[in-house]
């Protein structure tokens, strides 16, 4: 019985190819629709050769940056700009179809009810969430675990959809993918064949990755987005503080997230505070300063608990209340702590 059910929901994660992509099809418009409007399809080629595949992604641009695509004059771009609004509502909607919109949000399990109980359901798409904490603190654990979880089906809390990993550590192992994989009843082979992985070496590598990411998504179903770290090379490429490339590189992610309705999912280090102040016993704060802050939506702290146990807090998030959950590394991924 046990095996006739892992089989039913092995395929159903096979279907995970086409059969989403028409619920996912209204979320999005594939920017070869401008041709339809009267936009010449050389003008449409160089729009995909700057990384952008849809109607939406292109209303999240200023005109400013798309006169800067080589080839696209002003009045292409104000052509372009006006064949894009007759294809995309970017105006105002009700709270009502808000909310229909808040619908299509998918909350991925992290594997530990309680985490997800914390999470309000688990890691959110069309969101930014960033977990920071010291080394060994489970965020490398749980970005591993995400990689499984989300190609779940999405009766089982999963997203029903792909990953995209990039590595600027060289923290993400394969091999901890099987045991993950093999907990959730899952095919290991199907799962890794189902995660595109790169390592960056550079923050120009890593904005380059990000924009070679909207061919994909435009075509097929991913559900997350994973960045482990976000910040290192940041901190490695740039003496000062690097804001500007900081900001373009989370402002692509933020578009991505919401673009293509994928949960963002980040790692960060942390640094010493040195104006934590006598009182706390060790100051300590995420790197990346403000401009990291405004750009996550959900921000999370880990630290470690006892053993193999680690404490998850709600740090900043816009709906769910500061509290705490305590989960465990095991094996198979993160789950539920050992009384």
């Amino acid at each position: 019985m046990t095996a006739t059910l892992k089989a039913e929901e092995q395929n159903q994660l096979q279907l995970v190819e086409r059969e989403e992509m028409d619920d996912e099809d209204d979320l999005f418009e594939a920017i070869d629709k401008l041709i339809n409007q009267g936009i010449n399809a050389g003008d449409v080629k160089k729009l995909q050769d700057a990384g952008i595949y849809t109607c939406n992604g292109l209303m999240m641009f200023t005109k400013k940056n798309l006169t800067g695509i080589k080839g696209l004059s002003e009045a292409k771009v104000d052509k372009i700009c006006e064949a894009a609004e007759k294809i995309v509502n970017y105006g105002y909607i009700t709270g009502s179809d808000a909310l229909l919109k808040r619908k299509s949000v998918i909350h991925i399990t992290t594997g530990s009810q309680a985490l997800d109980e914390l999470l309000g359901g688990g890691v959110e798409t069309s969101a930014i969430t960033e977990a920071f904490g010291e080394f060994r603190s489970g965020k490398t654990q749980l970005a591993h675990t995400l990689c499984v979880s989300t190609q779940l089906p999405i009766n089982m809390h999963g997203g029903n959809g792909k990953v995209a990993y990039i590595d600027t550590e060289g923290t993400f192992r394969p091999d901890r993918i099987v045991p993950i994989a093999e907990r959730f009843g899952m095919d290991p082979g199907a799962v890794l064949d189902n995660i595109i992985y790169a390592r960056a070496y550079t923050y120009e590598h890593q904005y380059n990755l990000l924009l070679g990411l909207a061919a994909k998504m435009s075509e097929e179903p991913f559900k997350i987005l994973i960045v482990d770290s976000v910040i290192a090379l940041f901190r490695v490429d740039f003496t000062g503080r690097g804001e500007l490339a900081e900001r373009q590189m989370l402002s692509r992610m933020i578009k991505i997230a919401e673009e293509f309705n994928v949960a963002v999912f980040m790692t960060n280090q942390v640094i010493a505070d040195p104006g934590g102040g006598v009182f706390i016993s060790d100051p300590k704060k995420p790197a990346g300063g403000h401009v990291l802050a405004h750009a996550a939506t959900i921000r999370l702290m880990f630290r470690k608990g006892k053993g193999e146990q680690r404490v998850c807090k709600v740090f900043d998030a816009p709906n769910l209340p500061e509290a705490e959950a305590i989960f465990q590394i095991t094996a198979g991924g993160i789950a539920d702590a050992k009384d």
